[in-house]
């Protein structure tokens, strides 16, 4: 691919591309592939060469590797659990200790709290609630977008994950009032309470969940529409699971009876506890390990147990979870290229170009907010979102307290985290919004287009707040 270059406006058309195509058309697939060709032909490439080469830069990385091995081992453990039969043993199980809509909804919302980790939260609930909410004909939109708002979110408010020491890292190097890591980290503490977005979210999701806020918008008429029909996903939707699971449920489970400790309890707890260890020992949670893990120990036990009737069975088994999470890795693959796309064009830096002018000290942590939304969202990316941001809004900080630290740095911090948080939320080609939609099994675009509404609520709200915390700081 070119250099990257600032191509002005035309730098937004990929993507701009991509996202009327998508809300069109209903097709994340179609969308972003027609936006990738338009970003290869504005560069001025070939469509064959550029398409080509845009698919080895973008994908011929560590990231993108890591995160196709995650879903294909999930894809597998999700398999190897149908073939057990286990999922409807424990539907069995606990439908009848949690007997209402209201309380499957709460139930995933809670759990969430505690599966910290952005990739393995969406997943790991989506296989544990899904088959509940089916059952009480709960919305896969609604299931994402409950996945998807107690993941990303969750992951920003806990000051000791991941996140906030990336971001601490971005503040230290900037030098100032923070010259450490550790410093860095005290500073992200303070601007947790800051950090509107996340919070409002949080919150909004719970008290949706426990239907003290009532649905509107699209999410209204699919709630509606699974309660009335008994449809949990629209007609001509495409789920990010595909049909394989349901072809393996046909070819008949096995005569071994399930065992919901053996075949279910034992792998999550595997995931669990080398998530845990890992962090504790490592500095952060080594995900595709766990379900590596995981994985080998069921192909083991439900070997020793029979489940698979010969080795053919069990290969089958896997390719058939392996093929079922294809639409989700199409997507984002294609995600992918079209980050790069916008990178290499140059968006992020004409988004901050046409925004910093608009800069008062009154109005400084909103538009720090709609800044990081606005390139969150065109990327969907939020820590590549962060470091363009912060060194860009802590120094602002900085000149207007002086060089000091306070309020209005720490409200700052929060307004950056909020604004990565956004897109990473609920951009279309945000891997989080994939996995999300991945783990509801839920159509993409479907998701999308109901959580989206809700987001644009929370961060209108949120801007007001900053205004006014701008205003008294």
């Amino acid at each position: 691919m070119p250099e990257a270059a600032d191509h002005g406006i035309l730098s937004l058309v990929p993507l701009a591309i991509t996202l009327f195509l998508a809300f069109w058309k209903k097709d994340a697939i179609f969308a972003l592939f027609i936006g990738c060709l338009s970003g290869v032909l504005i560069l001025g490439m070939s469509p064959a060469s550029g398409l080509a080469t845009l698919t080895q830069e973008a994908l011929g990385n560590e990231d993108f590797i890591w995160i196709l091995s995650i879903q294909i081992s999930i894809g597998i453990m999700i398999a190897f659990f149908v073939r057990a039969g286990v999922v409807d043993a424990f539907v069995k199980l606990i439908s009848g200790k949690i007997k209402s809509k209201r309380g499957v909804k709460f139930t995933t919302w809670l759990i969430g709290l505690f599966t910290v980790d952005d990739y393995m939260s969406p997943l790991i609930r989506g296989i544990v609630m899904r088959p509940l909410t089916d059952e009480k004909k709960i919305s896969r939109e609604k299931l994402s977008f409950i996945l998807d708002s107690t993941c990303a979110p969750i992951c920003t408010i806990v000051p000791f994950m991941a996140w906030g020491a990336y971001v601490a890292g971005l503040i230290a190097d900037l030098g100032g009032a923070v010259t450490s890591v550790d410093q860095g980290v005290a500073v992200y503490i303070k601007s947790v309470p800051f950090n509107f977005y996340a919070i409002l979210m949080v919150l909004f999701v719970l008290l949706n969940a426990l239907e003290i806020i009532p649905d509107f918008g699209p999410m209204r008429i699919a709630e509606k529409r699974a309660k009335d029909t008994g449809k949990v996903i629209a007609d001509g939707a495409i789920p990010l699971i595909g049909t394989e699971l349901d072809e393996l449920q046909q070819r008949g489970k096995s005569s071994v009876e399930p065992n919901i400790v053996l075949d279910f309890g034992i792998p999550v707890l595997i995931l669990v506890a080398i998530a845990v260890y890992s962090y504790l020992t490592k500095g952060s949670v080594k995900i595709l390990e766990c379900f590596i893990y995981a994985d080998l120990y069921l192909l083991i036990e439900l070997s020793l147990r029979k489940v698979f009737s010969n080795v053919g069975d069990m290969v089958g088994t896997a390719v058939g979870g392996i093929k079922s999470v294809l639409s989700a890795t199409l997507i984002l693959a294609l995600a992918y290229c079209i980050n790069t796309i916008t990178k290499n064009m140059g968006a992020a830096d004409f988004i901050l170009s046409i925004t910093e002018g608009w800069m008062t000290p009154s109005l400084f942590l909103a538009m720090t907010f709609v800044m990081g939304a606005v390139i969150s969202f065109f990327t969907g990316t939020s820590w590549g979102t962060y470091a363009i941001c912060v060194p860009i809004a802590i120094p602002m900080a900085y000149s207007f307290t002086d060089g000091n630290l306070g309020t209005l740095m720490y409200a700052a911090v929060g307004a950056v985290v909020s604004g990565g948080l956004f897109g990473d939320h609920c951009s279309p080609v945000s891997d989080t919004t994939v996995l999300s939609s991945l783990g509801a099994a839920c159509d993409h675009m479907d998701h999308v287009r109901t959580q989206l509404p809700y987001a644009i609520l929370i961060g209108a709200i949120s801007i007001i707040l900053w205004v006014i915390t701008a205003l008294v700081a």
